[in-house]
């Protein structure tokens, strides 16, 4: 064990060498802390550091929370996964008759997913007052893209869909509904449901770089998240919940069977699966701005990893993967830096122009090249390492941007031609 986590302070101290990380990273087997360590700041205008208890906006992985309670209304004889989602939904709220509660959970409703570069989300509609109906006319209420049960595609919809589902079922709030019947039996008492507007005490502030800067993440209304993210936990409490899950406390064995079903594309109920190591491992990771989160749970054999990050510079996948790797004693390769190659200030600004108006546009500054965001607002450094392939400075990133040429002799970044 001595040889696991000498390995494991290696390998972590030299990615986090390249990498400036802010969080925590929590390893646990069979109630070991094999390692436990915090990093830089929970809130840096008042020179407050990350510690083990802090708490970070989890983002994504608060959907196992979600399906968890839909799977206590199923244990309670108040719906059914296989029935239509119009059955537990608001008056006011339906959706396509065919989409199931199942649907939902595995992410094979068909519903269009607005997470993506045309639509005013991101740059714009989730910055501002919260209405439930108009969220739900303007984004949600459209056409399958596909008939339902065809395909995997993953989309927050149908997660903010599941808490309404909660709410409509419950008669609760559905952050009334998770603390009571997660949170406080599991004594989770430093986990809570983000609005946006409470103060959650020792949260730490979240952060990413506009140039070479760190500044404080893009406003954005966290109440669009709610179902599908939006949780607040820290380490201490995700273990807790790591318990539960690996125990099956709380909802009966025949819940837990659907929860853990494997559907498709690996998607069980707010959870991955995998067969790796000749074991069996349970995930889900986390990303927002200024937010990078992941966990592993090996059940089989007690191993539960947690990073959780209130910046982006880390890939928390690549990293989380190694740790795992390490823990089943394979070797890992060292991580390092994608190498740059040189390219003249010619050369780089035939790759300069708008490519989606006030969306995606890349510009040359100062001889650097820069992927501007949010109408001018958010800078990221990018540069070259062949090919037409470019990678961020100050983010572990595993595949590199496409800004190549088509058939026809145009530029094109992420499928759009330059103007």
């Amino acid at each position: 064990m001595q040889a696991i986590q000498s390995k494991l302070e290696t390998y972590i101290h030299r990615y986090l060498e390249l990498w400036d990380f802010y969080g925590v990273i929590q390893i646990k087997k069979k109630n070991e802390v094999l390692f436990e360590n915090a990093y830089r700041y929970s809130n840096i205008e008042f020179e407050i550091k990350n510690d083990i208890s802090s708490r970070f906006s989890i983002a994504s992985i608060s959907k196992q929370f979600t399906a968890f309670a839909v799977m206590l209304l199923y244990d309670n004889g108040q719906l059914n996964m296989d029935n239509p989602a119009n059955l537990y939904l608001p008056d006011d709220m339906k959706i396509n008759e065919s989409i199931t509660v199942h649907h939902l959970l595995s992410h094979t409703s068909g519903l269009y997913n607005f997470y993506n570069f045309e639509n005013d989300f991101f740059s714009g509609y989730n910055r501002m007052d919260y209405s439930k109906n108009d969220f739900f006319q303007r984004y949600i209420n459209k056409n399958p893209k596909t008939l339902p049960g065809m395909e995997y595609d993953y989309n927050n919809s149908n997660y903010n869909l599941l808490a309404w589902i909660i709410e409509n079922v419950s008669g609760e709030k559905y952050e009334d509904f998770i603390r009571k019947n997660i949170f406080l039996p599991l004594n989770m008492m430093d986990s809570n449901i983000d609005d946006g507007c409470k103060i959650i005490k020792n949260k730490s502030c979240n952060y990413v770089k506009d140039f070479d800067t760190i500044i404080k993440s893009p406003y954005h209304n966290e109440k669009f998240s709610i179902g599908a993210g939006a949780i607040v936990s820290n380490c201490d409490n995700l273990y807790k919940w790591y318990t539960c899950l690996r125990d099956r406390k709380i909802i009966s064995q025949k819940a837990y069977n659907r929860f853990f079903n494997k559907n498709k594309n690996n998607y069980c109920y707010g959870l991955e699966y995998h067969h790796v190591y000749g074991t069996t491992r349970y995930s889900h990771g986390g990303d927002h701005l200024g937010v990078s989160t992941y966990m592993q749970n090996y059940f089989e054999e007690d191993i539960c990893i947690i990073i959780l990050s209130n910046n982006e510079a880390i890939n928390q996948y690549r990293l989380g993967n190694a740790i795992s790797a390490i823990l089943h004693n394979i070797d890992v390769e060292m991580p390092i830096r994608f190498e740059e190659s040189f390219l003249s200030k010619s050369e780089l600004e035939k790759y300069c122009g708008t490519y989606l108006k006030d969306k995606i546009q890349i510009g040359l500054i100062n001889g650097k090249l820069y992927f501007v965001r949010f109408s001018g607002n958010l800078h990221i450094e990018i540069y070259p390492i062949g090919n037409g392939r470019f990678v961020r400075r100050y983010f572990d990133q595993v595949d590199p941007y496409l800004i190549i040429e088509n058939k026809n002799g145009e530029m094109t970044f992420f499928g759009y031609v330059k103007a």
